[in-house]
């Protein structure tokens, strides 16, 4: 990554070189998306650093979470991190999902995961092993018998995490996978979301959902309505709703 497309990087997110990993966290979360909305445009999406960063930076999208901490990653490496790319297995429908379901990154011993939609605010501390507040909530790593770290939630089993650092090529494939695939969670209807300072702002189909501490406001978006509030909210231009053909 140049300095030129370093600092629109970290103008992007309103930081500076001065700022701390923590601080880049927060920022980053703060300012782009949870989104994959490329998915419900017909748009590929490939795994190489300089088109992650470029839908960030240039086009000022986000995305999912080998796009978002796949650029998160070589941000820090720009600015003298070193960052290792780990493999997830996500927890749903009350099991784990394949390897390579989901890329977290570890910077020295800690746990950086700005891809995660709902979760920890601040990167979480790989080593320990109580439980660790965050402004989201309460997280704590708990150690598998085969070597593996499982990351919970407020009590609730996230992902399976494997400390084997690994490339952005070998997520290549379960990437395509999560395009396409009938079945695939990202498949099921565009959703865009970002953390507010009181709680949440998503798009998921046509409702815009804000939620203020425990209270929840749901409204159903015409279409222009909706285009609207995807620039409103989160920044993102569109010339069309986003939905599978």
């Amino acid at each position: 990554m140049d300095d030129r497309t370093l600092d629109a990087y970290l103008a992007r997110i309103g930081a500076t070189r001065a700022n701390t990993l923590v601080e880049l966290h927060e920022l980053h979360l703060a300012s782009v998306p949870f989104e994959n909305l490329g998915i419900h445009l017909g748009e590929e999406i490939v795994l190489d650093e300089d088109l992650l960063v470029g839908k960030v930076v240039d086009r000022r999208r986000g995305g999912f979470c080998y796009e978002l901490n796949g650029a998160f990653a070589a941000l820090l490496r720009a600015l003298g991190h070193d960052v290792q790319m780990l493999s997830a297995k996500v927890f749903v429908d009350g099991g784990f999902g394949p390897p390579f379901d989901h890329m977290a990154l570890r910077v020295g011993d800690l746990l950086v995961d700005v891809g995660f939609g709902r979760f920890s605010l601040r990167p979480l501390d790989l080593v320990s092993r109580e439980d660790q507040g965050d402004p989201a909530g309460v997280f704590r790593l708990v150690d598998t018998p085969e070597g593996d770290v499982d990351v919970l939630f407020d009590g609730v089993p996230q992902y399976r995490l494997e400390l084997r650092p690994r490339a952005l090529e070998e997520f290549r494939a379960t990437c395509w996978y999560q395009q396409t695939w009938p079945g695939s969670p990202f498949r099921r209807g565009a959703t865009c979301s970002l953390p507010t300072a009181t709680g949440r702002v998503t798009i998921a189909g046509n409702k815009l959902i804000t939620t203020t501490g425990g209270d929840k406001a749901v409204e159903e978006l015409d279409d222009d309505a909706l285009l609207d509030a995807y620039a409103e909210h989160f920044g993102v231009v569109l010339d069309r709703v986003p939905r599978l053909g």
